[in-house]
């Protein structure tokens, strides 16, 4: 412990300020830094004098890695209990931001992952430079692209959220821009000035980042968007695989070899809760069933696992369980989607 504030908050002038400080883990989130993010939004909401959301980060090379998997990991090869909290609460914030009345703004500038996704993609402003590195790899550790990915990953056009789902590829700024994920691209040197602005005058957001707005250049993805859309089309991970494999072409072949070094059952269930999530109404929904697949996951063997040969060892060489995606019952599915009993299960913030 420093003495550091994980998350200094603050208001300027008109604008409640989040700032994420954690840069030693490039600000991965903790339970503490939710429930700490949650208390300020809850207080601005009904403040008139604060009238728009600022949220960034102190430093390091990463707006934000994701959860603090190590503690998750270390609660999952226990009772799983405060690694269910973490998710609990973290989700309560993800809608909470979802459903924010006043605009917010998100500088993502660096790594954006996971619970970085979960607390950025619903501000209403998403601001993305040229070290924006976006990704959802939680299949490659035995987990699944959470934090509301059911809802948006789903919502992108010509599969691509599937292809981030299955693959956990990255996105540079371009293709960030392309499928939706930032709103606006700003060379990083001119952030310190536009965070100036905007403190100064909120109101006028919209026009600052017009302004301010920089050419991001062309997406990498455009050339393979065709290729995404055929082949992972597919109502199973075997289908994709296949098709990929029938696609002919090494970025095709490549794509179906990585999907075959991510956790299979991880991998299967990233694909059902895509399919779940593109025909639910409310995230709301979204979310509740993204806990039941967390509170059952989060101990998992593949997850701790998974752990294991990314973070831990650092092998690179996962033994999942089951082996392989014809090895995945759809029992073993449908098993993690099922209802928890009501007193478990997530709810929104009342």
């Amino acid at each position: 412990m420093t003495g550091e504030p994980e998350v200094i908050v603050r208001v300027e002038g008109k604008v409640g300020r989040l700032t994420l400080n954690r840069p030693q883990a490039l600000h991965a989130l903790t339970t503490r830094m939710c429930r700490e993010m949650i208390a300020a939004l809850t207080a601005w909401r009904e403040d008139p004098a604060v009238e728009l959301v600022l949220l960034d980060h102190a430093g390091g090379r990463g707006f934000c890695a994701g959860g603090d998997i190590r503690t998750l990991a270390d609660s999952g090869a226990g009772d799983g209990v405060l690694g269910r909290a973490f998710f609990f609460t973290e989700y309560r914030l993800d809608h909470l931001l979802f459903h924010y009345p006043k605009p917010t703004v998100a500088i993502m500038d660096g790594v954006v992952m996971g619970g970085g996704v979960g607390i950025s993609r619903p501000c209403r402003f998403r601001v993305g430079t040229e070290r924006t590195s976006f990704a959802m790899p939680e299949t490659g550790i035995g987990l699944f692209p959470d934090v509301g990915g059911s809802w948006y990953l789903s919502r992108m056009p010509d599969h691509i959220g599937r292809w981030l789902a299955l693959t956990g590829a990255r996105l540079k700024a371009a293709d960030c821009e392309l499928v939706g994920v930032i709103t606006d691209y700003v060379v990083s040197a001119d952030l310190p000035e536009l965070k100036d602005w905007i403190l100064k005058d909120p109101a006028a957001v919209e026009t600052l980042l017009t302004e301010f707005e920089a050419e991001a250049g062309r997406p990498e993805i455009a050339q393979h968007q065709d290729e995404i859309a055929r082949g992972f089309a597919g109502d199973s991970v075997e289908a994709i695989v296949a098709a990929l494999g029938a696609a002919g072409g090494d970025w095709a072949r490549e794509q179906a070899r990585i999907i075959a070094t991510k956790s299979p059952l991880s991998s299967k269930i990233a694909l059902r809760q895509l399919q779940e999530g593109a025909r639910a109404h409310a995230f709301a929904e979204v979310m509740a069933m993204e806990y039941r697949i967390a509170h059952r996951l989060a101990v998992s063997h593949d997850f701790l696992e998974g752990v294991r040969a990314v973070i831990l060892d650092k092998d690179n060489a996962p033994k999942w369980d089951p082996p392989s995606l014809e090895t995945v019952s759809t029992a073993a599915v449908e098993a993690i989607f099922a209802p928890l009993a009501s007193d478990q299960a997530w709810t929104p913030l009342p």
